[in-house]
């Protein structure tokens, strides 16, 4: 379909930080395609820095806690973005929030076209009993379908990510000097079931340190993660802590030049692949199928949880539900493997 060149999308996408960096690949795909696009979209304000480098884009925040909060406040974001001259709505969010707004924006002249998650699909994947596995749609061409469904031509491609980004003076001193390579390591997720055992990680962390080939930068979010962390830097001479000692652009700048992420099923992951960084994610009770990898990253990638001792992998699409004897799954990742994955991918 030709587009016009008036063409404003709204895109909606409030949380969480990897489902939010997952629609850079495909923004990146759509504006490649049409270069006249302008868009718009709505997220929270710390998640405006993903976007910053997007061509003809830029972004509206939402107060979900203050000025927007509740139907009165949604009601109160319609009225505003209404001022803002969009011609469609492209929710890649599809919860209550967003159907309300939905209601509130509510036009024939701007269709307003929600994501289908696949609920259905997600559910039969993540059954408690004995399955056969297959690969479901990934959430990167959800999003893109949400686009199809507009009239947009959006066809992913493995270039569809961000350069990375010129290093600031105090972004620099994180970085490794040649031939040191700069590895990151997020050793943390959102619930148990998709984090790897403090111990084997430890495990993986001396054998990457002892190599003195790497300088290996440690990233987290909370109070007992940024702990856990000045330990490691405290033990490892290669380590560095560098969870909450930089603004979250300069966290992205620092990402962005990593040489390697090693990441859980979890955000950090999905920041790095939107940079095009080799990507390692360690998975347990949750799986790749479900269509939550990095962007572009191969099977190569990953590494899984025995699906051969513990078969009702995966338990959750989340990672916060599994059968009693299954907070023991990612037990069977070895730390040497992990090691010589990260070896193989930097080389």
């Amino acid at each position: 379909m030709v587009k016009s060149k008036d063409e404003h999308l709204l895109v909606i996408r409030l949380s969480a930080m990897g489902d939010v960096a997952m629609t850079v690949p495909v923004l990146l795909a759509l504006s490649r395609s049409h270069p006249k696009l302008q868009i718009t979209v709505l997220t929270r304000p710390f998640f405006a820095p993903i976007f910053k480098d997007l061509p003809h884009l830029t972004v509206c925040t939402i107060d979900v806690k203050g000025r927007h909060k509740g139907i009165l406040g949604l009601y109160r974001l319609s009225k505003e973005l209404k001022r803002i001259p969009f011609t469609a709505v492209a929710d890649l969010h599809n919860v209550l929030r967003t159907k309300i707004l939905k209601i509130f924006l509510a036009s024939k002249e701007q269709p307003f076209i929600q994501i289908d998650k696949g609920r259905k699909e997600k559910k039969h994947l993540t059954v408690w009993r004995e399955k056969t596995i297959e690969p479901l749609k990934t959430t990167h061409e959800r999003y893109a379908d949400v686009f199809r469904n507009l009239g947009y031509k959006v066809e992913l491609n493995p270039n569809d990510v961000l350069q990375s980004i010129q290093p600031s003076a105090s972004v620099k001193k994180y970085l490794a000097d040649p031939p040191l390579k700069t590895i990151g390591i997020a050793p943390f997720a959102a619930f148990n079931g998709k984090m790897y055992p403090s111990l084997l990680m430890n495990k993986v962390l001396g054998l990457l340190n002892n190599t003195n080939k790497y300088k290996i930068l440690l990233f987290g979010g909370g109070a007992k993660e940024k702990e856990y962390l000045r330990t490691i830097e405290s033990v490892f001479s290669q380590c560095k802590n560098v969870a909450g000692v930089l603004p979250f652009e300069e966290e992205l700048c620092l990402i962005s030049n990593l040489n390697l992420m090693v990441s859980m099923d979890s955000g950090n992951g999905h920041l790095s692949a939107m940079f095009g960084v080799p990507t390692l994610t360690l998975w347990g009770i949750t799986h790749p199928y479900a269509g939550f990898a990095p962007f572009g990253q191969g099977p190569d990638n990953s590494i899984l949880a025995d699906r051969e001792k513990f078969p009702m992998i995966p338990t959750s699409v989340y990672g916060n539900k599994y059968p009693k004897g299954y907070e023991e799954v990612m037990h069977t990742i070895d730390p040497q493997e992990v090691v010589r994955r990260v070896e193989t991918l930097l080389n």
